[in-house]
């Protein structure tokens, strides 16, 4: 961004520095990373003296922003930097999202192990949000999505990013969605997370849904519209629909005592959870996770509710034949680039066994109290998320559940909640506060979680949907 502190009264210096090209490619970064105010002006020899250019270049790097559409210039040798209009800035995000999921893929080799970087600027945002100071939330904002498309060794897509003038714009849309800062800063930690593992293609989809999201506050700021009124009621009725995707509050299951919490980060969301009844009177129970969050994650889950209990209501051999008809299901219907985990089970009221597939979702619990100790066993993944990979192929397992045991499931937005200080509630505290629910019901356990859960955020933004399902098996005099 064009430097914008108003200058009055002033020579134009000369500058007769020759300097090698590379050195103006990176004073004309510098130029345009420069935190300024928007709709203020410069003189283009003060520029020049400040970064040590010539006159003739900095005219050159001006007339390609200018052609961008990103700079204004005066006939008095002056530039400023022009409030961009809204559909310029939305036509950029919609490129930027692009540019960013590829380069998330690219940088997690590099980044495997190494992001201690991108948590300083994320911890650096925070810190500047809380002091709602716009230009120092802007320059680390920056400075970590530059990191990224630094470390993918792309100089194609930093140079596309340039060309667009990304970090000027980035600006002027905080200016806009300035209210939503919590969750536009929240949302970098599972990008880091991702990166932090080496996981480029989670890191490349988490980053095109920032962006995307970031697009959204856009558009939904951009004017109050009958069009963006009318986008408004549908989102509401969706709401409404969406809600029905879940099982009803007051579904009753012969021998066990079921309590749910759900949460979404937006309005709607990409988490699941389903009871399902089956032949012989037994019961499927799911619950799972799609990536990303809003719409589209919603939209999925639809998908994957619907068909899930296709394949359930049909005769099927094992739990791995129907969640590899599950998949097709979902493949068929959704894009490429969507995922989801999964947990789902069926359980036989009059032997108690539980039988089980883990498509990479969180391991689901199971507790046992006996002798004043409790016992916890977990059922960790059995194979992929499903759409994750091509050919997956999973397993089934059964466990023999007891009277009084108590199956607790959640997503990962209850177990990755963060504190003030970036750490994460994590799975340890959670089977703390479950070690200490003996002789509570499902409702009091569930109930133990999600307070343990928000006292530990302390009112931090929620970066992701959660829920908690808590399973009591029934005994004779009842849990």
């Amino acid at each position: 961004m064009i430097p914008l502190n108003q200058r009055e009264n002033e020579d134009d210096a000369e500058d007769d520095t020759n300097r090698p090209a590379s050195e103006l490619v990176r004073s004309a970064r510098q130029i345009s990373n420069t935190h300024g105010r928007i709709g203020e002006s410069e003189r283009l020899s003060e520029i020049a003296a400040k970064y040590r250019v010539n006159k003739e270049a900095v005219s050159e790097i001006v007339g390609e922003f200018q052609e961008l559409g990103a700079v204004a210039r005066a006939m008095n040798s002056s530039a400023a930097v022009p409030v961009p209009r809204p559909e310029e800035i939305q036509e950029v995000y919609e490129i930027r999202a692009a540019l960013e999921e590829i380069a998330g893929r690219a940088a997690a080799r590099a980044l495997k192990g190494n992001t201690s970087a991108l948590r300083r600027e994320v911890d650096d945002m925070r810190a500047a949000f809380r002091r709602r100071d716009l230009d120092c939330f802007v320059e680390h904002d920056v400075a970590f999505h530059r990191h990224i498309l630094q470390a993918s060794q792309n100089q194609t897509l930093v140079r596309v990013w340039d060309s667009l003038a990304v970090d000027q714009r980035i600006r002027a849309a905080f200016e806009t969605v300035s209210r939503d800062f919590p969750d536009v800063v929240e949302s970098h930690r599972p990008i880091v997370d991702a990166l932090e593992k080496g996981r480029g293609r989670e890191a490349g989809l988490l980053l095109r849904n920032h962006v995307e999201t970031i697009l959204e506050f856009l558009k939904k700021s951009e004017s109050d519209s009958g069009f963006h009124r009318a986008i408004r009621d549908d989102l509401e009725r969706a709401r409404e629909v969406h809600k029905a995707f879940f099982p009803d509050p007051e579904l009753s299951i012969p021998g066990l005592v079921c309590e749910s919490f759900y949460k979404p980060v937006h309005s709607i969301g990409g988490d699941y959870y389903d009871f399902l009844p089956l032949k012989d009177e037994c019961w499927g129970i799911a619950i799972g996770d799609v990536c990303g969050k809003g719409i589209g994650a919603a939209l999925l889950m639809a998908s994957l509710q619907a068909s899930l209990r296709a394949q359930a209501m049909h005769a099927h051999s094992n739990l791995s034949n129907l969640i590899d008809g599950v998949e097709r299901l979902i493949l068929a219907a959704s894009p490429k680039h969507l995922y989801a985990s999964l947990f789902y089970s069926e359980y036989d009221p009059v032997t108690r066994v539980l039988s089980y597939v883990n498509a990479g979702h969180n391991a689901p619990m199971v507790l046992r109290w006996k002798d004043n100790e409790c016992k916890i066993f977990t059922s960790e993944s059995t194979g992929p998320p499903l759409g994750l990979l091509e050919g997956s192929q999973w397993t089934s397992q059964a466990l023999q559940l007891e009277a009084d045991d108590v199956l607790v499931m959640y997503t990962d937005g209850m177990t990755e909640a963060e504190s003030p200080g970036g750490e994460s509630w994590g799975q340890e505290r959670l089977k703390t506060v479950l070690r200490d629910c003996r002789h509570c019901s499902p409702a009091q356990i569930l109930t133990s979680v999600v307070d343990g859960v928000l006292a530990f955020t302390e009112g931090t933004a929620q970066s992701d949907d959660m829920t908690l399902v808590v399973v009591g098996v029934k005994h004779e005099a009842g849990i």
